[in-house]
This record gives structure tokens, sequence and C-alpha cells, in this order.
């Protein structure tokens, strides 16, 4: 038998906030439940799944948009930031959700999106009402350029110019994704209010943090100068890439509108925020700010998501990522999947798939599961006719540029619709092939299913708080497709091996005693490591 811990989980996890002992769950609302026969996930449905989400030892569960909206890019686009759009429920259903959430003890995160509005907003509508309405500035309006074009080049990130002529006043608009999501004006002190009660309006309801959308894309540099062509850009990539955005993007005015947000979130107990940043680690952990000057909570770490899948790489940034956070005062954050980025078996193969999982839970700092990801759920192949995502519709020449494969409703149970909607109603997407045999109900009993070993992981995070708070150290093993570290407080160390490849590797130099094998069973820790094998080893 194992061993209690020398270090006790609650003192530890005392000493910790939820947001960085704890792991964060992300639920794609439309995907989710459908309580209603419509087709779409709702929030009476998410409500009734919470004890399922308790049961997978999860901290906090964040909602993907569920703002009125009308729906253009699915949430995305806010006509009302203080309400409930209809099709996921009522105001008092949320609450209902927030209630039961904190009596399962889990926080509740609301996604937060405040670069841009949708065109349907009372503000936009006031704002093209004529130009000497007081919300016009609001919004990020310029004159054409000489030739009655756009202002300059500037690129929506989901295809063409980033600006649309409003015919009525002959100005052009901003926006950085549809024409339908027109950029608010951050530099406005009044849109900066507006935006900071409206986050105060969700934690008086009980929200406990915010998932900031896009978060470096706040400010843009106001001589509006052309973007540089990228030399990198090839065919088939999207088209946002075909420039560098060194004025649209991570502007100095950025950092101090997040320096004012956090101050609105440091009103009420407890809050944290978590920020949506693509950016390169040097410029990504600026992010959290200064002891006296303090930003986001997380800056979103969405390396592993972005780096060649091998043991080498994932190990040279692990070792870098730590060092430079600890350095910043910073807590790191993990992410494999989300739902903007194809699902992570689908992208690292399913050999490696429970080798992922173990890398995502063990190392140190927070990680972001994607709901669905504790089946081992993977892309679904959405014919070009059935697509709905817009980034996809506009891009119909970049295959990767559809976000829908990785948004197909989740899969609780064989038959009809996989019990994510009543039978005979057709969900909003597709559902995946495999739904009959990749589902909560098929894993739930299963010793030696995906979900009952991401179950297990999370149960060696409760049982070994060294795998919440203490440090982390990379170790040399003479194998180039092998990483393996150990995380080391108060007298505990566990040392985690894992197999990037397909070749037994002898790593008897390490011993201990195995406490978790993807390969459900408990080998003796001298024993070679085999090929795509994850082992967690008590020392």
């Amino acid at each position: 038998m194992t061993q209690a811990p020398q270090v006790d989980a609650a003192t530890l996890t005392g000493e910790l906030k939820w947001w960085q002992h704890g792991i964060i769950y992300q639920i794609y609302p439309r995907s989710y439940q459908d309580s209603n026969g419509d087709g779409v996930g709702d929030l009476p449905g998410i409500t009734a799944r919470l004890p399922y989400i308790a049961s997978l030892g999860v901290e906090a569960v964040w909602l993907s948009p569920i703002f009125k909206s009308p729906m253009r890019d699915f949430g995305y686009d806010v006509a009302d930031y203080c309400d409930i759009d209809p099709l996921f429920g009522t105001l008092e259903q949320f609450d209902t959700l927030v209630a039961e959430a904190h009596r399962l003890g889990m926080k509740i995160m609301l996604d937060y999106v405040p670069n841009h509005s949708s065109s349907d907003h009372a503000w936009f509508q006031e704002a093209i009402s004529s130009t000497d309405n007081p919300k016009r500035d609001w919004y990020v309006w310029q004159n054409p350029a000489p030739d009655g074009g756009p202002p300059n080049n500037w690129k929506s990130f989901f295809a063409g110019p980033a600006w649309t002529l409003d015919a009525a006043s002959g100005q052009y608009y901003l926006h950085q994704f549809l024409p339908s999501q027109p950029d608010l004006n951050w530099r406005n002190p009044d849109v900066r209010a507006a935006m900071f009660d409206v986050l105060r309006f969700w934690m008086r309801r009980g929200v406990d943090g915010f998932r900031v959308d896009v978060i470096w894309l706040l400010a843009e540099d106001e001589r509006y100068l052309d973007e540089p062509e990228n030399p990198h850009w090839q065919p088939g990539q999207p088209d946002h890439w075909r420039l560098e955005h060194p004025y649209t993007q991570d502007q100095p005015e950025t950092h101090e509108y997040i320096r004012e947000m956090r101050r609105v979130l440091d009103e009420f107990d407890d809050r944290m925020m978590v920020g949506e940043i693509y950016l390169p680690l040097e410029r990504l952990l600026p992010y959290s700010g200064t002891p006296d000057a303090q930003m986001v909570h997380l800056p979103f770490n969405f390396h592993l998501i972005l780096l060649p899948w091998t043991a080498n790489e994932v190990r040279a940034f692990a070792d870098s990522y730590d060092a430079a956070s600890t350095l910043a005062g910073a807590w790191p954050n993990w992410v494999l999947g989300n739902h903007d980025q194809h699902r992570f078996k689908s992208r690292v193969g399913a050999a490696q798939y429970r080798v992922a999982q173990t890398l995502l839970l063990t190392l140190r700092g927070t990680p972001t599961v994607y709901y669905g990801d504790e089946l081992g759920m993977e892309n679904v192949a959405i014919p070009f006719e059935q697509m709905v995502d817009p980034a996809g519709l506009q891009q119909p020449d970049v295959p990767s540029a559809s976000r829908d494969p990785e948004r197909t409703p989740m899969q609780w149970e064989a038959g009809p619709n996989a019990g994510f909607a009543p039978a005979g109603v057709t969900p909003w997407l597709p559902l995946a092939p495999d739904a009959d045999t990749v589902n909560v109900q098929a894993q739930q009993d299963d010793p030696h299913s995906d979900l009952n070993y991401f179950r297990a992981l999370t149960k060696l995070r409760r049982d070994y708080p060294v795998l919440l708070g203490g440090d982390y150290r990379s170790l040399d093993t003479d194998h180039s497709d092998v990483f393996a570290f150990e995380r080391t407080q108060g007298g505990q160390r566990l040392t985690v091996l894992l197999n990037f490849g397909a070749e037994t590797r002898d790593l008897s130099g390490i011993s201990g005693q195995t406490v978790l094998s993807s390969l459900n069973d408990l080998p003796d820790s001298t024993s070679a490591l085999r090929p795509n094998e994850a082992r967690i080893i008590l020392n």
C-alpha cells in the first residue's frame, strides 16, 4: 500500500488560492446538454450535469458565452452583457446553476468579451445613428483612405479587411472579427466604466471568475499605420497571418486597461481572471503584472497546443516557462485544448493521449481541461454544407480554419444523440461517429477507461499535494523521447515519466513506488518504461 502523504493536503490548498490548486473545466454551453429538445445545450442541462462534473475532481467550471446575442459568432458577439440569451435560459436559471455549483464545492467562471460587442447592441445602434451621438466614440471610427477605401491594411481574424464602411456617415468602423462585431473604443473612459460595471453585475450574482476574451487586443496604435507583411506566410494559412500585427496587438495602453480591470475584481473577495493571450513567452508573462500593479491572475499559456509534440521540445519549454514564471512572480498554467483549437487526442494521436493528459495534470501550475477531453473525444469531420463556424465559412481555402470539429456535442451514452438531446432532435452540430462507444456511460464503470484514468489523476492531485504546490525540476534520462520531471515539497517527491516514443526505455536508475501507470497496472518502478507510457512514482 502507498504510504500517506507527509504534507497535509488541506494545509497546502489553504495556502494556495482556488485558481492555483484547482482544475478549470471549460464547457461550451451549446454542446453540453440540451434539456428542452431544441438541439442546443442550455443552462438547465448544465445544472443537471453538475454532479458528474464534480465527480471529475475539478475546482471550477468556465462557461463560454451565454449572454444575449444574435449568435453570428455563437455568443462572442454580445448584444446585452447583463442578460442571458433565451437560447440558454434565464437569469433565474443561471442563479440556480451558480447556487448548485457552489453547493457542490465548485466555482463558476464566465467568458467576458470586452474587445467588441455585437452590432445589434444598443450602444452600436446609437453610435451609427449620427456622428454626434454620445455613443459614437464608444467604437473605433476612421475616415476613408484617399482612394475612398479602408483607412489602412489591417485584417480581420476571420479574413478580409478589419474595416467596414458605414455608408450613412462615410466613415469606417474597426472590427477585428466579423463586421457584426465592432471593436469597442477602450480609450474612452465611459466604455471602460460601462464594461467594468458588467463585471460587478456578474460578481454580485456570485460569479467567481472570468476568462477574458482576446484581452491582448483591447487597444490599437492611434497612428493607424499599415501593418507589415509577414514574410513567413504561406498559401493555405489564414488570411490574418499575411500580416504581422505590431499596431493591433499587445499595445502599452492595453496593460493599463487590464490593471484597471484587476482593481475592479479586487473590490470583491477571492475573484480571478484568466486572459486569452496568444503571445511569445517574453510578452505573455508581463500580463501578470507586478505586486504593486497587478493584471490577470493567469495569462493563458497555449504553448502546449502550438509546440511540436516531442519530449525535447516540451521539456525545453516547460523548463523555460517554469523558470520565467518564478522570476516574474507569476503562477503557471497549462492548456491542451479549447473551443478554438482542435481536440488534443486528434493532435497528438491516440497512443499519446494519456501521456498528454498526465503531463497536463502533473506540471506545476493550473490546468484547464476542455469538456469531453476526459473521455478522449476527438475532432469530428464536419462537411462544408453542415459547417456553421464563420471562421471556416469565410475561409473555405483554409482547411484548419473551422472550429466546428472541436465543438461537437458531449457524448453521454449510447443511442440517439448520445444522450445530448432527445431522440428525433437534430443537434446543432453532428455527433461523433464513435459516440456509441466513447461516452460517459460506457466508461463510467470501466476501471481502465480514459474517464477513470482522468479521475485517477485528479485523485492523485488530492492525495499528493506536492502535485499542487511543489517545485518542478526536469531530469536527464539519456533518452531523447522521454520527458522526466520531479515535483518536490516538504519531504515529498513524485517523479513523472513520459515516454513520447514507441520504444521501451530503460530507466532503472529511478526507484520508488509506482502509484499510477497509463497502461492500467502498477509495474515495479525500476522496470523499463514501455512505449507511450506515462508513469508516476512516489520516491
